[in-house]
Formats: structure tokens, C-alpha cells, sequence
């Protein structure tokens, strides 16, 4: 299973984080804004791997401030990033994920104090590893 000490490894899960946190920001910054035509925006994580390599989200750089900067910063920052690193990467090394209906995901957004989907997210888990694994992690809980 994924540790806490192999996530500093997982390089480009963390630059997909990092894009995801740049597409689709926790909370919205101002009023809601709609587009007059329609455009395309392009996941593009290696950005951090490359030209915006030395960028991080810990509030040192105002391109990513997800979590706010100096003293007003979120004091759950080490604990946040720990765990959006955590979670798929264990999802990701457990388990096949599928749409249920082999379609795209629906990535259209509802307005509220946070942004969260505005449908829920509907997709298959399968195993990956052998069962005795999930079975021994169960345990230890």
C-alpha cells in the first residue's frame, strides 16, 4: 500500500494535484463568471513538471495560493496536501476505476460557498491487488 513517505516520489501525481488545484479552485474567489462562447481548457499537468517546476502551493507563489498565504494561511495546509496526495494514490494503486457508463466524467460545477460537482460522481472500482491485502488493512484499522 501507499505511504506517507513514497508520496515525495510520486512526482507527477503531485503536478496533477497541482493542476487540478488551478483548474477547479476549493472556493470560489469572486462572483460567478460564465463564458460568452464556448472554449476549451486544457489539462496540462506537466507544466509542473517542466516550466513551473519550482512552483508549489504552501502560499509562497501567487500563481497557486490554494490555501491562502502569511499569517492568514490555512493552518491545516500539511495536513490537506498529505491527504489529496494520499487518497489517489492509494485509490489509483488499489484499484481499476471505470465509468459506470464508459463515457467522459461530467466535470459541470454547482455555485456554492465551495465548489463541488454538480452531479455525483458514478464510477466502478474493481481490485487490483489480491484480496488477502484489503482483508489484512482492514485489520490494522
Amino acid at each position: 500500500m501507499v505511504e506517507v513517505s513514497d508520496l515525495k516520489k510520486l512526482e507527477y501525481l503531485q503536478s496533477v494535484i497541482k493542476q487540478t488545484l488551478r483548474l477547479y479552485q476549493v472556493g470560489p474567489l469572486s462572483m460567478p463568471h460564465e463564458s460568452m462562447q464556448d472554449c476549451t481548457l486544457e489539462f496540462c499537468p506537466e507544466r509542473f513538471l517542466t516550466t513551473h517546476k519550482d512552483i508549489d502551493i504552501k502560499g509562497q507563489h501567487f500563481e497557486l495560493i490554494q490555501f491562502g498565504a502569511g499569517r492568514r494561511m490555512c493552518p491545516g495546509l500539511s495536513f490537506g496536501l498529505q491527504i489529496m496526495q494520499l487518497t489517489p494514490a492509494t485509490l489509483l494503486h488499489g484499484f481499476d476505476i471505470v465509468s459506470h457508463d464508459g463515457k467522459p466524467t461530467d466535470m459541470l460545477e454547482q455555485i456554492g460557498l465551495t465548489n463541488i460537482k454538480a452531479s455525483p460522481l458514478q464510477v466502478i472500482l474493481t481490485p487490483r491487488l489480491s484480496t488477502y491485502i484489503y482483508d489484512d488493512e482492514i485489520e490494522m484499522i
